[in-house]
């Protein structure tokens, strides 16, 4: 009886460092995804006929404006996997989107960019995320003070 209590858990030890290698490797995936999605935005930012190839926007927003929404996106989707890969938690993510929509550009794309985010599944991280965003950008725009840094409760995890 003893050996198989044993056996049961070396098996349970086993069954948990593979789950441990593979929440490593969908880490590791997520940062090759991230710096793959950079390095085209690099390039799309520095020319405007491959940034023509991510226009969304139907060719009304200007070429450097949308060059400025490609960085905001990148800006965006950098904080988004960090959070995603536990390098910083949900109130640290919250604390540093709160800083980030301070700025008009930032907004600008959050705004253009609403429609694309409606596609998200609700239940995937980045629905929620946006959803808490939106959130924040609310109560910011309701708040009776200029000090935006003590806007808003970051959601529990």
């Amino acid at each position: 009886m003893a050996g198989l209590a044993v056996a049961v858990g070396i098996l349970i030890a086993q069954q948990r460092r593979l789950q441990q290698l593979s929440e490593q490797q969908r880490h590791i995936d997520l940062a090759n995804q991230q710096r793959l999605q950079w390095e085209l935005l690099s390039k799309a930012m520095g020319d405007p006929d491959l940034a023509a190839v991510l226009d969304t926007h139907k060719g009304v927003v200007p070429p450097h404006k949308h060059r400025q929404f490609l960085f905001a996106n990148a800006v965006y989707t950098n904080a988004l996997l960090a959070y995603r890969n536990g390098v910083v938690d949900r109130a640290e993510l919250f604390g540093h989107l709160r800083g980030t929509v301070q700025n008009p550009i930032f907004r600008e794309y959050w705004e253009a960019t609403r429609a694309a985010r409606a596609s998200l599944a609700p239940n995937s991280v980045e629905a929620q995320v946006g959803r808490m965003l939106d959130g924040l950008i609310h109560d910011l725009d309701e708040a009776d003070t200029e000090e935006w840094w003590v806007v808003g409760e970051p959601p529990e995890e």
